[in-house]
């Protein structure tokens, strides 16, 4: 095992090392960074021809790319409401762990923008995630126990229009019964905005009080999803030979449907999460946007709206590195539920 998890990391390396490259031409193609670096002031000729130099920008792509990838000779910016000074600052470059400064955030190094940001995102998604987990489990394994009863075809239905609804409709369907009509009704109401009431502060309370409505949209069409697979799954493996062999020796009920069965009907639905749970760390930019949640989805629009190439490198990356170490942990995850599975 300890070979292989080495053999797919090595593999890794120049699979992240092309994502950097097609990321980096794609990004730098999706708009004009030195417009946004003067605020709310128009750039001067004179200091874009400067920083132009200053950032490489007037260099080759590729050359800009190697100056990304293991750093230049760049310097620091701080911008203020006046114009741009120029402070001293060092090389940097991803392989030496730092991936530069904002354009957009007063020369703030990326990984103090990103930092501030996923805390919160990590607080929403892994929250909705174990809503998906836990509910997909429940409500999947009900379904095919129960399978083509009055519950199961209720469930299957539910599932479906949940499934095809666009998770705007329903952050916007749930902002309007729980916090609009049920405020008009008299009833007790949910907040929409943001992750705290500013004139309570941010406590523990709060910030699960404003979760609510995030984690019902986020998690709503994943679960009408999963419990479709856990299903599908399930009935499958009860109908396998040593499923039937387990009846036959007498096995509890229990023992047969939860270890049996829903370990090795766990398999495809660890595929699934393997390749949702990377994406977590990149927020969730809808349901953030429209619930004001100040998180890495919400940052990735607005810096890519202002062409902020360093912060929507940094976070793109992130995702990338996830993706690969989330693959490699999911082989391991096979090999633990199912024996026959060996890795060299």
């Amino acid at each position: 095992m300890i070979r292989y998890i080495i053999h797919r990391i090595l593999q890794g390396i120049p699979l992240l090392f092309f994502i950097s490259i097609i990321l980096f031409l794609l990004m730098m193609n999706m708009g004009d960074p030195i417009a946004t670096m003067g605020g709310r002031t128009t750039t001067r000729p004179a200091d874009r021809e400067r920083l132009k130099r200053q950032f490489g920008l007037d260099k080759p792509i590729l050359v800009q790319y190697v100056y990304w990838l293991i750093g230049n000779d760049w310097t620091k910016i701080d911008l203020d409401g006046d114009g741009i000074a120029e402070t001293k600052g060092q090389r940097h470059g991803i392989l030496r762990g730092d991936f530069g400064y904002s354009l957009v955030n007063r020369g703030k190094p990326v990984l103090n923008v990103i930092g501030e940001r996923l805390p919160n995102t990590l607080i929403l998604m892994l929250a909705a995630e174990l809503v998906i987990i836990l509910g997909s489990l429940l409500v999947g394994v009900y379904s095919a126990l129960h399978q083509y009863s009055f519950t199961d075809h209720f469930i299957t239905t539910l599932s479906f229009i949940g499934y095809s609804m666009p998770i705007f409709f329903i952050a916007l369907l749930s902002m309007y019964i729980f916090a609009v009509l049920f405020k008009r009704w008299g009833l007790p109401y949910l907040p929409t905005v943001g992750m705290f009431d500013p004139q309570i502060g941010k406590t523990t309370s709060q910030v699960l009080l404003h979760m609510i409505l995030p984690v019902f949209s986020i998690s709503a069409i994943s679960l009408a999803a999963y419990s479709r697979y856990i299903r599908s799954t399930m009935l499958e493996v009860m109908n396998q030979d040593y499923i039937r062999t387990a009846k036959a020796k007498g096995l509890p009920k229990r023992q047969i449907i939860y270890i049996h069965a829903l370990k090795n009907a766990s398999l495809p639905i660890v595929t699934v999460i393997g390749l949702d749970l990377p994406l977590l760390l990149g927020g969730a930019v809808v349901t953030e946007r429209i619930f004001a949640w100040p998180g890495m989805g919400r940052l990735f629009l607005d810096h890519v709206e202002r062409a902020d190439l360093p912060v929507v490198m940094g976070i793109l990356m992130l995702i990338s590195v996830a993706v690969v170490v989330f693959q490699i942990l999911t082989d391991i995850v096979y090999a633990w539920l199912d024996p026959r599975i060996r890795y060299y």
